[in-house]
């Protein structure tokens, strides 16, 4: 199990493994939108895309971004999005060995805390993040989109 940085000439290979996130998803906007998104984000120190890696294959992502903070003297906090696992490696340990390489960076850069939503409901999932280390009763999420 090696985990590391998603490098800027792997996004191909990202966008394959977030066909694993979601059963069925918006379809991917226009190559030269995606190549943006993904340039901008590459170029942020803030956010992190991090890979579990089988021989090259990469198998299991997270993405942590990292926020400045007022508050908490000035203690930043995090936020990560984007859990998944090959469908091919699920139950091996990668997803829980990904969370705890993620955490272990928000707590190098100070970070007093890290968040993380799901919208899964399963309970196998909710005991999971629990297991990597998360609080399911610690606050309380509240999301908001655009109206349609």
């Amino acid at each position: 199990m090696h985990i590391r940085d998603i490098q800027p000439h792997e996004l191909e290979m990202l966008l394959d493994l977030y066909g694993h996130l979601h059963g069925q998803d918006d379809p991917l906007r226009e190559q030269s939108i995606v190549e943006s998104a993904w340039l901008e984000a590459m170029s942020n120190p803030r956010i992190r895309y991090f890979g579990g890696y089988l021989t090259g294959e990469l198998v299991s992502t997270c993405t942590l971004t990292i926020i400045p903070n007022l508050t908490r003297t000035c203690q930043p906090y995090g936020v990560i999005e984007n859990v998944v696992t090959h469908a091919g490696h699920r139950g091996l340990g990668w997803g829980k060995a990904l969370l705890a390489h993620a955490l272990a960076f928000a707590w190098e850069q100070r970070c007093y805390k890290v968040m993380l939503l799901t919208g899964r409901e399963d309970e196998r999932t909710l005991r999971f993040y629990e297991q990597a280390g998360f609080d399911r009763h610690g606050k309380q999420a509240f999301v908001a989109k655009p109206a349609a």
